[in-house]
């Protein structure tokens, strides 16, 4: 886990790197537009999702989850229910704002072919929810973890973090 605003910053950066990777993937493949889209725009799609995802984690949601998850009553001695109550409110914030934005990127692009809007968004987020939750506890969380601790936290880096972890 991250100590430091500097570890804070890169353990989120790989969090959204993954997450974004999986997740755009995901909703390419569930738009049926993974075959009929070319590889430029799958890019642009990707870098456009990750700096928006990473805005939101690192200035929203972000905060908005470490403040509901420490403030619960459990015990944060054990890691596993730090890392169980973070994952669900990152992903339930970044869920619900992500698939808003793709909602508003196929409202925009092509239209929602008839669907009501809020019909949609709320399927969209439904679906979201349950890929991104065991993809972030089964897969992106403890690679992320990892490689973090492997290749970040071994590094000697001491500005303080103003959240306790």
């Amino acid at each position: 886990m991250p100590t430091t605003k500097k570890e804070n910053f890169y353990f989120g950066l790989m969090m959204c790197c993954g997450m974004v990777l999986f997740m755009t993937f995901y909703n390419l493949l569930n738009h049926g537009l993974l075959g009929t889209i070319t590889v430029k725009e799958i890019l642009i799609q990707l870098i456009l999702v990750f700096i928006t995802a990473f805005l939101l984690e690192l200035f929203i949601v972000g905060p908005v989850a470490k403040k509901i998850a420490f403030s619960l009553p459990y015990d944060k001695s054990k890691k596993v229910f730090v890392i169980l109550s973070l994952a669900f409110f990152m992903v339930s914030g970044m869920v619900l704002c992500m698939s808003f934005y793709g909602l508003m990127t196929s409202y925009f692009s092509n239209g929602l072919n008839g669907e009501p809007l809020l019909k949609s968004y709320f399927s969209l987020v439904f679906k979201n929810f349950i890929f991104a939750f065991p993809l972030q506890l089964i897969i992106v969380g403890p690679v992320v973890r990892f490689l973090f601790s492997k290749f970040v936290k071994g590094k000697n880096i001491t500005e303080p973090l103003a959240e306790v972890y």
